[in-house]
């Protein structure tokens, strides 16, 4: 009973991400990258420094290249996905909402996407903007510096206060403290009856 019981245990254990190479494209991740057990990352990915990758994400980088860049973070359950001929881009400080879609676009440096996003191919979204919950920001879409993006499709709202910048660099900075945690974190099985 005890071995079937530590079997199962061992069966139920997912020690390490999910990392595959496509057609000789391999992942590359700085060592201060976190990466959760249960996050796919594939193909031509990138991953700068400090950067983050969270529970049930997905980068898919098979048909072209994905960047992110330092201290960025990739929050639980994003889809990421490169087109041919769209790469994504994620500059640094950059917060990935629970949930958002990243399709082949461009986010600047100390954005913040929120959750439930969806970015679509050739978008641009400016440094320090912030992209509503929820927002759908269509295929070639620029949007400037320091902007609110809201809506379906998404508009400018308004430029983002001095305030508002700090709180998307205040949420990147949490999330790479949270990876830390995350990364001496003692992994655990329930016994899964």
């Amino acid at each position: 009973m005890q071995q079937e019981s530590a079997a199962r245990q061992e069966e139920n254990t997912v020690r390490e991400p999910h990392v595959v190479a496509i057609d000789g494209r391999s992942p590359r991740a700085e060592k201060s990258t976190w990466v959760a057990p249960t996050a796919a990352v594939i193909g031509a990915a990138t991953l700068g420094a400090e950067t983050s990758v969270w529970y049930g994400a997905v980068l898919r980088a098979d048909c072209d290249s994905i960047t992110l860049g330092e201290g960025s973070n990739i929050q639980d359950g994003v889809a990421v996905h490169a087109d041919p001929g769209f790469p994504v881009v994620v500059g640094r400080d950059v917060s990935v909402g629970h949930n958002t879609v990243l399709h082949g676009c461009t986010v600047g440096d100390g954005a913040l996407v929120g959750m439930g996003a969806t970015v679509l191919n050739g978008a641009v979204i400016g440094e320090q903007s912030l992209v509503a919950a929820g927002a759908l920001v269509l295929e070639g879409t620029r949007i400037p510096p320091r902007s609110l993006v809201a809506g379906v499709p998404a508009k400018v709202r308004r430029e983002l206060t001095d305030d508002e910048v700090a709180h998307n660099a205040a949420n990147a900075a949490v999330y790479r403290q949270l990876a830390q945690q995350h990364r001496s974190a003692d992994v655990t099985t329930f016994d899964i009856a």
